[in-house]
């Protein structure tokens, strides 16, 4: 009896990404290791492999300290753990502002390491030559402008973007540049929403909101923020879709309880 073989699944393309402008709405979602990436791949057209990952998994301040090796081991573990959606690796703080000539060698880095299908890297209108560099030379891109989380520190902490109407030439003049540097799409975070809109009509590439306009042409949120596992307070912009915080700490409290009173192992759980 002869079966009809199965067709490998193929991976979303930055083309593909690209070419979503306009039309239905890109679907994105954090991940750092393979399990939680293999049940968003079901789902996302990308995965981000971001820097956020210092402060979520590792307990950091910030996304300041995260070293390119991190950003790479784990960016590792979400490729593995899928087979379908675009993997985009995040390039820390320190790999890509010095130079074009970096910003390649580290970029490259990833993807031959991680297998990744592309990286995301900060900064608008200073970005421009580098993002041009890099597309030129095989290395997609995809650009993040508004709140830019690297820049912390000048910024003078997490703030939102946009709220004087003043601003806003300079934000549409990022967005315009990296579009026409090359990027294939461009991530608008902690942005005034009617900003974030009017930025999106006016590029020819897709935007990823995260904090900025239900109009851009995707959205992405940081998981452990949606799924409650955020031990401080979540930013307004997200809504929470899961309490697997609680639900942790239910099981590890019923399992403590267990051991102390010998309840667990019980003869379900031994060997004889």
């Amino acid at each position: 009896m002869s079966t009809e073989p199965t067709s490998p699944v193929r991976r979303i393309t930055v083309p593909q990404i690209r070419d979503r402008k306009g039309g239905d709405p890109i679907v994105s979602l954090t991940s750092y290791h393979a399990h939680t990436a293999a049940i968003v791949d079901r789902y996302a057209d990308f995965i981000l492999v971001g820097d956020s990952l210092g402060m979520v998994m590792h307990g950091m301040e910030s996304t300041v300290g995260v070293p390119l090796d991190l950003m790479i081991m784990h960016g590792k573990a979400v490729v593995r753990g899928t087979r379908r959606a675009l993997v985009v690796v995040d390039m820390p703080f320190g790999t890509y502002e010095e130079s074009p000539n970096m910003a390649f060698r580290n970029a490259a880095h990833i993807m031959k390491e991680t297998g990744c299908g592309a990286v995301k890297l900060e900064g608008g209108a200073r970005m421009g030559e580098t993002i041009r560099f890099l597309t030129e030379r095989g290395i997609p891109v995809m650009a993040h402008i508004g709140l830019t989380p690297q820049s912390s520190h000048v910024m003078g902490g997490f703030k939102t973007q946009g709220r004087q109407e003043e601003s806003w030439p300079l934000h549409e003049k990022d967005a315009q540049v990296v579009a026409e540097a090359g990027a294939f799409a461009v991530v608008l975070e902690g942005m005034v929403e009617p900003l974030a809109a009017r930025i999106t009509t006016q590029v020819p590439i897709p935007t990823i909101g995260i904090g900025a306009s239900a109009a851009c042409d995707g959205q992405i949120l940081v998981l452990e923020d949606m799924l409650g596992l955020n031990p401080s307070r979540p930013p307004k912009f997200v809504k929470v879709y899961g309490q697997l915080g609680a639900m942790i700490d239910e099981a590890v409290r019923s399992y403590a309880e267990e051991v102390r009173s010998r309840a667990f192992p019980s003869e379900s759980q031994v060997y004889r």
